[in-house]
């Protein structure tokens, strides 16, 4: 039986489970994303078990179809947008996923230390420090107390991220799609509409789960209307925000944006937003911490052995 370990960017998989305990197993660990779809189903027609790391690897029905041995999959996390569950179980292919881990308090983290980055320039005052330089050419920053945090999204992520607001002494709104006065208020924040969020929040944070209706999320006349100096944080999907427009947008200099997540990922070495200076980045580090890895990997070895023992466990379908 062969298995295949994808995208552990990090070279963390072997060691952060017992991989030996899946006796007459074969493990490869891919460390790199493949190029193409091609690529993908040659390197991994071999295998009969996937281990997929949540959504760093499209899997789409065209993949599924070409692989002919594959017997069995696991998923870190609770969901992957990318995954074809649909065409897996028509051919009869299970999917175990795993626990969530601190997913959560992790994305939170992590959109704070982007927004503090950020409103403080700490990317170039970095660059500054190990340069030689000292104040030469940095911005002066934002202080955010007294300033307006506004939350695109405010469900478990969102509304977290709206308490630490306010610890900084923020004025808190939210909007969403779905989102109502009285859901909001539930959630600790006050509602407004969209385009009096963007006009008046210093700071806009995205927390919404990536779909057909909010793909594209914020276009081009959306950002044009977020004030004068504001941030855009997303630390959610890529493809909530036009990358496009949000470009054009940075381009005019009007604003800042930190990012975690991207349209493509791993993002090209070559790709603008890596040249741009009112940018700060990370890469889609949201859920990426030593403590998570171990509970992903060790449910994906607990998820192999229960399946080749026939009886699978934490299956997200038949």
């Amino acid at each position: 039986m062969k298995l295949a370990v994808l995208d552990d960017y990090q070279r963390v998989a072997l060691k952060s489970a017992d991989w030996s305990s899946l006796k007459g197993v074969q493990v490869k660990v891919f460390d790199a994303p493949f190029a193409s779809l091609d690529e993908t189903a040659r390197k991994l027609k071999p295998f009969d078990i996937l281990c997929l790391m949540r959504e760093r690897m499209p899997f789409p029905r065209k993949l599924v179809e070409k692989l002919p041995n594959l017997k069995f999959v696991s998923l870190t996390g609770r969901r992957a947008g990318s995954l074809d569950s649909k065409a897996l179980a028509e051919r009869g292919i299970p999917v175990s996923h795993t626990g969530g881990g601190n997913g959560t308090a992790s994305t939170v983290e992590l959109a704070w230390g982007l927004i503090l980055g950020a409103a403080r320039n700490l990317e170039q005052a970095n660059r500054n420090m190990r340069s030689g330089k000292w104040h030469q050419t940095l911005p002066a920053g934002m202080a955010l107390q007294g300033k307006t945090l506004g939350l695109i999204g405010a469900g478990g992520i969102g509304a977290r991220v709206g308490l630490v607001g306010k610890a900084f002494g923020m004025d808190v709104v939210a909007w969403s799609p779905n989102l109502t006065p009285e859901k909001a208020g539930a959630a600790g924040v006050r509602y407004v509409e969209k385009d009096e969020l963007l006009a008046t929040a210093d700071v806009i944070t995205i927390h919404m789960v990536l779909s057909d209706k909010t793909r594209n999320l914020l276009g081009k006349k959306d950002l044009e209307k977020i004030k004068p100096g504001g941030i855009l944080v997303n630390t959610s999907r890529g493809p909530l925000i036009d990358e496009a427009a949000l470009l054009r947008w940075l381009k005019t200099g009007k604003g800042r944006a930190a990012l975690d997540v991207y349209d493509r990922e791993p993002l090209p070495a070559k790709h603008p937003l890596r040249k741009m200076q009112n940018v700060t980045l990370s890469p889609h580090l949201g859920y990426v911490n030593e403590e998570n890895y171990r509970t992903f990997y060790r449910d994906t070895v607990e998820n192999v052995a229960a399946w080749l023992a026939g009886k699978p466990i934490r299956i997200l379908q038949p």
